[in-house]
């Protein structure tokens, strides 16, 4: 261990950031929830979602912008609909409880939705498709966050990086998944950047004057540039309709930032499709994907989406995680009330 490095295993991840979470006035089964996504995100190679968010998901539910001990309301508004409220709490543990309930609605009707409403920030959202593909169904997400992306032509920014995630399930092989922000890259890593002062790359982002910037601090006051151009924009207004407008949730421009105590509770929105394959393809759909998925991998220098992850998933639960002293020391403090 190096002087301004800890390393930690992942039984560790999770023991600090349930100790940090309880301690900064988040119950127990909430605490439990945002954890295990935590050691997720860190198991995964995601950095942006793990440990560096906990101080920030501390600080929050210590200030009252999102409620630590809320209790998700569940409702079964139509055959395969389910409305979760978050009222004002944590996304993950509203999440849980939607999930608990789509994955027989899904299968009992071949289809089911989920809307999660008055909301935060729900880390990974391919982490929670990928719970819906590890029960046999096929999995959509749209996650909408506060304004990061200026409408195509614009300057100010309106929507957030909003990203779509799909899973799908795979025989004798974790589920493919993809996890797509809307922008070129996700604002946590210019967050990660800023963090540890290096500058982002050209073609990240523009600062509050509409100008490219390698300035990880100017791009967060202005705003990213979506993925594809015109392209990303419109997906990151896909979201905003799906995650915000079919759940009841603030828009993008509306929703307090994930990133400071400014504002009140975000109110922002999650909403997941989940589809039996076997209703639409029949018994033929896994070894259909298998096909396909041959041919990909036929071609040189190739790989299915969340190999990566996968890869990093046995390397992490061998080797642990290595984060930066200061980033420990200040979860350690949040651990003892600090």
């Amino acid at each position: 261990m190096s002087a301004d490095r800890v390393n930690l295993t992942l039984a560790e991840v999770a023991a600090l950031s349930h100790k940090a979470l309880l301690a900064s006035n988040t119950s127990e089964p909430n605490a439990r929830s945002v954890t295990t996504s935590i050691v997720a995100a860190e198991a995964e190679g995601i950095h942006s979602h793990g440990l560096l968010r906990l101080p920030t998901y501390c600080e929050h539910a210590k200030c009252g912008k999102v409620n630590g001990r809320a209790e998700p309301g569940i409702r079964r508004s139509a055959a395969g609909a389910l409305l979760v409220d978050a009222q004002e709490g944590f996304a993950h543990p509203a999440i849980d409880a939607g999930l608990e309930r789509l994955i027989p609605l899904a299968r009992e009707n071949g289809i089911a939705a989920l809307a999660v409403t008055n909301s935060y920030n729900c880390g990974v959202v391919g982490f929670h498709v990928e719970r819906i593909a590890d029960r046999g169904l096929v999995a959509l997400g749209y996650v909408n966050s506060p304004a990061a992306i200026a409408p195509w032509g614009g300057k100010k920014p309106l929507f957030g990086t909003n990203p779509v995630a799909f899973a799908a399930p795979r025989k004798n092989a974790p589920p493919v998944v993809i996890d797509q922000s809307s922008s070129v890259v996700a604002r946590g890593e210019v967050m990660v950047h800023a963090q540890q002062g290096k500058p982002i790359p050209t073609g990240w982002a523009l600062d509050k004057d509409g100008q490219p910037t390698n300035d990880p601090q100017a791009a967060l006051a202005g705003s990213m540039l979506p993925a594809g151009g015109h392209k990303g924009a419109g997906i990151a207004l896909l979201v905003d309709i799906m995650a915000a407008g079919m759940t009841g949730a603030n828009f993008s421009f509306n929703a307090a930032s994930f990133a400071d105590n400014n504002g009140g509770p975000p109110c922002t929105g999650q909403f997941f499709i989940a589809l039996d394959p076997s209703v639409f393809a029949g018994a033929a759909f896994s070894e259909r994907l298998e096909t396909l998925f041959t041919a990909i991998l036929n071609q040189p220098g190739t790989r299915l989406p969340g190999d990566k992850r996968n890869a990093n998933r046995a390397r992490t639960a061998r080797d642990g995680i290595s984060i930066k002293r200061a980033l420990y020391d200040d979860i350690v403090r949040r651990t003892q009330g600090g």
